[in-house]
Order: C-alpha cells, then structure tokens, then sequence
C-alpha cells in the first residue's frame, strides 16, 4: 500500500512538473507564432496596414482598444496613428498621461479601467530612441501577457521606422502645425534623438521645432568611441539649412574614412568655404569621448563651451581655446581634453539658447541657463531623454515662450563600464 502511495504521489509530482511546462511552452509558441506572423509579412506590408495587423494581433489574446500613438515634433503631445481597426482618440500630453510616463520612462505603464479591465501603454522603441507608445485594453494581464506585448511593442516599434522611409502617413501624422522647408531639411538630416547603451547615453533636442533652420546635432558610436558633433550655421532660412547640411555632410564623410578629430574640422572648414565663400561660416562643437576610460577630446569653434554636470549640478564649464568657426579657411584647430566621472553629462548648447532678449531687451544669458540646469537637477532623474526634454520646455517658459532663434540642445552621459555581457546567450 506504501508503494502504491509512493507511486501515486510520483506520478501527481511528474504530471503536475509536465503541465507546468507545457503551460509554459504553449504560451512561448503561442507567442513566437504571433510575432512570427508579423515579421514574416513585415517585408512587403504597405505601410498603411502595420497599425491594422497589430490591432488583429493584439485581438487574439483579447485585447481591444489598440492605439498607436507618435510623437509630435515638439515632443509636447502623443498623437494617435489613424487607421483602420484603430482607437483614435485625442493626442495626449507627454508632460501629464499614462501614454506619456511610458514615453518618457521608456517602461510600461498600466492603469485599472473602471470596467475592471487594464489599460497598458507600451513604449515603442527604435533600438533606445522612443518612437511612440501602443494602448490597448486586457480584461486581465498577466506575465505572459506582458512578456508578449513588450516584444510585439518591439517589432512593432522597428517596423514604424522602417516603413517611415517609404511613406509621409506617419510624418503627417506626428505635424502639429505647419513646418518650414528649412525645417523639413534638418529633420530628414538628423540621426535618432536619443542614443542608450550600458556605457553612455546622448539626447538631443531642436527649437523651433517646426521652424528651425541652421541648427544640427550628429553622432555615431564606433567601437568605443562617441563622435558626436553639433551645428550652428549662420543665417535663417534655407540658406541656413543648406549650410548645416554640407558641415554636416562633411562631418560624416571625415568620420566615415577615420580621421582625427583635427581633421574632421579642416573637412568640414574646407566643404564651407568652397561652397558659400569666405562670408559664410557655421559655428561646431566637435568630441570623441572614449566610452571606456570617460577621456573626452573637444574641439570649440565659435560654439558657447558646454556645461559638465556632475550630481545635477553645472560644476564647469569646459573651456578649450578659441578655434575659428568652420569656414573661414585654414586655421589648425586646438584640441582639450577633459577626464569625465561616471555620471558626468555633458550639455552642449546653442547661442540661441541664451542669447534670446527677454522682456525689456535683456539677453537670457549663461547664468539663467546654468540656474535652471541647477534647479531641475535637484529633481529626482528620469533619464537623459526626459531631463533634456523638461529642460528645453523649462528654458523656453523662462525666455517667455519665445524662440526667435534656432535653439539646440545635446546632452552626453557616461557611465563607463562594459556592454560584452550583452552578446553572451544565458
């Protein structure tokens, strides 16, 4: 009888041990289908139709209510994708929704329904840049639910960007108000506001968003090192923009072919000074930092020297020795180099930041700027995207929401250390 027992209770054990695994299979291959059937026809979907499989996708683990919703240019709204099978609501604030804490956080959010359902707001992400946020309403969520919609909320960020290159739906979609040639140029040039790896993090941001002209920012990361550069060109208008765009074609063309720092500037002063004569030059910032040892290299030529905060606050600003705006023709650039912490940032800025005339005629200044980093960093972190997005509108609010300028900012935080882990298999 003890044996009969003993059998009885080991086939319970092993059978209980089996479903088990199977729940768990069911709900990975359940899983794996579903994004499977997805990216098996994410090659020749028409962009128009990305929204209306998810919506059927997100249906067949009985969810409803699927919204996806983009950023506006100006980073102050998430605006709902119109599209068949879609919920288009309105545009929520990214300063004060649920949509915009998982923007802004770049995690999920999940909010109770007052018919007992689950709203959930999943950032959509382009490698670390966040492109937007899908809604959808569950009846009930569990692990398996959330380990499925992070992954879909993936793809699905990935094929948005894709598909962008081959459509004006999303970019219509995201225009909240009417945008300058000038201001469609730079748009196309710049590469993704923000940039997140476990040593180092950029974020940049562009004012007027709809209007700007001469202002750019670019970065690349090769191997351990971060190029990173940012534009002034003088003037307004296309004239601006066109400038901006052969300093920053240069600079890339200098990257691409691995030259010194030194002699990305003499590309750039070169492509300048052929193409718009000696009466047209852009201002440029120009860094290496080596994402390993924290070393930062820094050529300055005509920009304001950047900010170094360290524990949220403006502790130096770094100063390198003067070297001539790119343009102007020959002269040898000066290099300084600089020794950042992990958790230093480094704050690049353009005049129009502070060189907007406040209300009766006085310049916002460097000071302002710095008392307002100050302040804002007294503030618990919620990332460098979000800190620099709050900067910029905190900035604009102080200069009495005028912006008569193009006014850019770029934000570089290193935190050293190692990202191998990351290729090992667990």
């Amino acid at each position: 009888m003890c044996a009969d027992a003993d059998r009885r209770a080991w086939r319970k054990e092993v059978a209980g041990q089996v479903m088990a695994e199977e729940s768990v299979d069911r709900s990975e291959g359940f899983g794996e289908r579903l994004l499977g059937l997805l990216l098996d026809r994410a090659r020749v979907m028409p962009p128009q139709l990305i929204a209306p499989l998810v919506a059927e996708e997100v249906a067949r683990i009985g969810g409803r209510d699927v919204s996806i919703l983009l950023q506006d240019y100006a980073q102050e709204v998430l605006v709902p994708l119109p599209g068949s099978k879609l919920h288009v609501g309105q545009p929520q604030p990214v300063a004060d929704s649920p949509a915009g804490q998982a923007f802004l956080s770049a995690d999920v959010v999940e909010t109770a329904q007052a018919d007992g359902g689950v709203r959930m707001y999943l950032p959509l992400l382009d490698g670390s840049d966040q492109v937007g946020v899908m809604s959808l309403t569950l009846d009930t969520v569990g692990d398996d639910d959330r380990r499925l919609l992070r992954r879909l909320a993936g793809l699905v960020g990935d094929m948005l960007v894709t598909k962008n290159a081959y459509t004006d739906q999303f970019f219509q979609a995201r225009r909240q108000e009417p945008m300058s040639v000038s201001a469609e140029i730079q748009w196309s040039l710049l590469p993704p506001l923000t940039m997140t790896v476990p040593q180092v993090e950029v974020a940049g941001i562009l004012e007027p968003a709809y209007r700007v002209a001469g202002d750019s920012f670019d970065y690349a990361l090769n191997d351990s090192i971060l190029h990173a550069a940012v534009i002034d060109a003088m003037g307004h208008g296309l004239d601006a923009a066109a400038m901006a765009t052969i300093a920053i074609g240069a600079y890339r063309h200098a990257r691409r072919v691995f030259v010194s720092l030194a002699e990305k500037y003499a590309y750039m002063d070169d492509a300048i000074s052929q193409q718009f004569g000696p009466d047209h030059f852009a201002t440029a910032q120009l860094m290496h930092l080596n994402i390993t040892t924290g070393e930062l290299e820094l050529v300055n030529a005509g920009h304001p020297a950047p900010l170094l905060i360290r524990d949220g606050r403006v502790v130096q600003q770094l100063e390198s020795a003067t070297t001539l705006p790119v343009g102007f023709g020959g002269e040898e650039p000066r290099i300084r180099q600089h020794m950042l912490q992990p958790g230093d940032r480094v704050l690049c800025y353009t005049d129009g930041i502070i060189e907007e005339h406040l209300t009766g005629g006085e310049l916002f200044g460097e000071e302002r700027l710095i008392r307002c980093v100050n302040r804002l960093g007294q503030e618990p972190s919620q990332g460098v995207r979000a800190d620099l997005r709050k900067l910029s509108h905190t900035l604009k609010e102080e200069r009495g929401g005028r912006t008569s300028d193009d006014a850019t900012l770029f934000m570089i935080e290193w935190h050293g250390g190692a990202a191998d882990h990351l290729a090992a298999l667990d």
